[in-house]
Parts: C-alpha cells; sequence; structure tokens
C-alpha cells in the first residue's frame, strides 16, 4: 500500500511542476509586455508565486543587457526534478496490478 501512496504523491509534485512550468511561461512573456494594461493584473498575480524561485537564479546570473537569462537555469533545474520524480515513479513497483 506504501507504494500506492509514493506513486500518488509522485504524480501530484509531477503535476505540480507542470503547473508551476506553465505559470513560469506566462509570467516570462507577459514581462515583454509591461506597459499593457490587461497584463498588469495577471503579472500581479503571478509575480509573489513565480518571483522566490526565479529570484534564487537571478542572484547566480543577473540580467546582463537587460535580459534576464535566469529562467534558462529555473526551467533546467524543473526538469531535472520532473526527470527524476519519473524515473522514481517508473521504478516504484504498483501492487494494484496483482
Amino acid at each position: 500500500m506504501s507504494a500506492d501512496i509514493l506513486s500518488f504523491v509522485i504524480t501530484v509534485l509531477i503535476s505540480f511542476i507542470n503547473i508551476y512550468n506553465v505559470l513560469l511561461i506566462v509570467r516570462i512573456l507577459l514581462s515583454w509586455f509591461p506597459t499593457a494594461g490587461w497584463a498588469y493584473q495577471i503579472m500581479s498575480f503571478l509575480s509573489p508565486i513565480t518571483d522566490p524561485y526565479l529570484n534564487i537564479f537571478r542572484s547566480i546570473i543577473p540580467p546582463l543587457g537587460g535580459i534576464d537569462f535566469s529562467p534558462i537555469l529555473a526551467f533546467i533545474l524543473l526538469n531535472v526534478i520532473q526527470s527524476l520524480l519519473s524515473s522514481v515513479l517508473v521504478a516504484t513497483p504498483s501492487f494494484t496490478s496483482l
């Protein structure tokens, strides 16, 4: 039964990472339109969710020439974590098929 719980938790974490990736993409795309009125409302919602994570990487790679490269590292780390979780999920035996 514990393998089923572990599989469920890993699946939830993978789903969370997928949703967070989408939020990051929307946040990055909206940063290209800082003066758009419609984008401000969405940015005010997304910034508190995404900026703490992005700020970790902004301290490592500061913006160069006005271009922020920190999201690249952020996506790489999320994808590595997602890959590790997926490999654990595949390696976890499932008792429901017995």
